[in-house]
């Protein structure tokens, strides 16, 4: 038998907790989390335009504000939300499946694409993943994947 570790465990639970109070919200009872002037999300790495081969890592850069995993609600905080090969979707509503969730406070990850040009965004979510008013959302960049 397997055993997990609690604070993990928890955090998972907690995580998939607040995911779904989110979903479950509708437009009426969404209410935005303020971003302070000047917050900025961006991709450190790889760069636009790059070459990259079918695995590779996505840096998260964040300036003007922090990371919290979702669930914590702390003035000037969100987690990551990372969009590939899509639209921004509604920024008054949660982010749901449209983009990968980092809510554990992640800062980067390990991308495998298929061969050929992809789009990346980041969207910056509150303890909720609703987007902040105003929604901080990185510039869109384009790979080439090998």
């Amino acid at each position: 038998m397997r055993s997990l570790s609690v604070p993990r465990t928890l955090a998972t639970l907690f995580g998939a907790s607040a995911l779904a109070a989110a979903a479950m919200l509708t437009y009426a009872q969404v209410e935005k989390t303020p971003a302070p002037e000047g917050a900025k999300v961006y991709i450190v790495s790889p760069e636009d335009g790059a070459t990259v081969p079918s695995t590779f890592t996505v840096v998260f850069g964040l300036e003007g504000m922090g990371v919290a995993p979702a669930g914590v609600q702390t003035a000037n905080t969100g987690h990551h939300h990372l969009l590939v090969n899509g639209e921004v979707p509604d920024m008054n509503m949660p982010l749901g499946t449209q983009v990968t969730h980092f809510g554990g406070g992640q800062t980067q990850t390990t991308l495998t694409l298929e061969p050929g040009e992809h789009t990346l965004q980041l969207i910056l979510g509150d303890h909720l993943h609703v987007p902040h008013n105003p929604p901080v959302v990185s510039d869109q960049i384009t790979v080439t994947v090998e």
